[in-house]
């Protein structure tokens, strides 16, 4: 057991002070508890919140770091990133993901969805590290019928073999409709659908996919992934940038869950914002994510947070739009409601995913409002504390496995780099 003492406790009904006490993986008590506990942490002028999560991820990209900025999107991916990826293997994966989880972790993130190349290292880097994730293998068939059968059995052969691995979701990630045909997109929704999981996507980043799309097929791109069933509460749709009212609706109504990335946006300049008011107005489901490290630069999701609402602001010229408690439930309870966890919120009988931020530091105070300082003034060096699953894998701000991690993930960067 772990108690949580004489903190600021982030719940559903605001803000109580007292205590917390987890029994195994749940919270199982918040208020005037007092209880002989295994682990007691002292928590005074600090806040204890729900782990934050990270919907839309590459989490081994962090190799990629620095790497190739400051470039359009297509070309950062055809000139850059594709043929340093062509060089990946299982072992850069592994520490790449791992320093990923670190980093993820100590900004106070304690589930993070993936879509990248070797899962099982992958996976065993989240077991590891004591972190939550959804893992899919990026799934491609370039419109070559071959290649579809062959992706399609690689990524059952995945998910099945990710089943062993605590703390982790199996998923099937087929990567954009310029890299993968309606048939594969309609195969890879079978196969969640078949295995009970999620498909993660990218979807409407840019305004020349759209246009490649119509050209392609002569009709827009999501009343066709409509017409396939690819719409559905199993996709996670990253980006979701160039949507049409209609589309919003449609996407609302079929359940989907979207993941802005402003970050990322931004510095790839895809041309256009997530339309958050339309989407708020037909309650379509709005989730938060980084993207990976290679056009971030980080994963920490409270300056995420920061940078959403104020691209919101800005872009639409309304300093109403998208609140500091709306993003706040779009990095917590929006991204459970995506993933059908009982995490993402600070409740009794709720996964114990949490972190506990030092109200002390001098850019938090006064605190006149937790969460507008959390959205607005944090930063992931303000993480004290994070529990996963009901273990304490950040202590002090530190990872236990932080200083070979950082230095064996240095090494692969770099020779990954190198070869020509």
């Amino acid at each position: 057991m772990i108690l949580i003492k004489n903190g600021k406790i982030l719940t559903r009904r605001g803000v109580v002070e007292g205590n917390l006490l987890i029994e195994e993986n749940r919270i199982s008590k918040i208020g005037d508890v007092w209880d002989k506990s295994d682990i007691v942490i002292e928590a005074e002028g600090k806040a204890v919140i729900p782990g934050l999560v990270n919907c839309h991820t590459h989490a081994a990209m962090v190799l990629f770091r620095g790497y190739a900025d400051d470039m359009y999107l297509h070309e950062w991916l055809q000139e850059k990133i594709w043929p340093l990826e062509r060089k990946l293997t299982e072992r850069a994966v592994y520490w790449g993901t791992k320093l990923a989880c670190i980093e993820t972790l100590k900004s106070g993130t304690t589930f993070f969805n993936d879509m990248y190349f070797f899962p099982e290292s992958v996976a065993r880097a989240v077991e590891e590290t004591g972190i939550r994730a959804c893992i899919s293998s990026a799934f491609f068939d370039f419109f070559n019928p071959g290649l579809l059968e062959e992706a399609l059995s690689r990524a059952e052969k995945e998910i099945r073999a990710l089943d062993n691995y605590e703390r982790v979701i199996p998923a099937i990630g087929p990567h954009a409709v310029y890299t993968v045909s309606l048939d594969g997109l309609a195969g890879s929704m079978d196969l969640a659908k078949k295995y009970n999981t999620f498909v993660h996507f990218h979807l409407a980043e840019t305004r020349e996919e759209i246009l490649e799309f119509e050209k392609r097929y002569g009709k827009g791109i999501v009343r066709a992934l409509d017409e396939i069933g690819f719409l559905s509460d199993r996709l996670i749709a990253a980006h979701s940038v160039w949507l049409k009212d209609d589309e919003i609706d449609l996407l609302a109504k079929r359940g989907v869950s979207v993941v802005h990335c402003p970050t990322s946006n931004m510095k790839l300049c895809v041309g256009g914002v997530l339309n958050f008011r339309e989407m708020k107005r037909r309650n379509l489901n709005v989730t938060l994510g980084t993207d990976g490290a290679a056009s971030n630069n980080n994963l920490d999701m409270l300056e995420e947070m920061k940078f959403a609402s104020l691209l919101q602001k800005f872009y639409y010229g309304d300093p109403t739009i998208m609140k500091a408690e709306e993003v706040f439930a779009m990095a917590t309870k929006n991204a459970s409601k995506a993933f059908k966890l009982d995490l993402g919120m600070v409740e009794e009988g709720y996964l114990a995913d949490l972190a506990i931020v030092d109200l002390k530091k001098v850019f938090m105070r006064p605190s006149h409002n937790l969460v507008a300082d959390l959205v607005y003034s944090a930063s992931g060096c303000c993480v004290d504390t994070v529990i996963v699953d009901g273990k304490v894998v950040i202590k002090n701000g530190h990872h236990k496995q932080e200083e070979e991690i950082i230095e064996r993930a240095t090494e692969v960067a770099r020779d990954l780099v190198n070869i020509e």
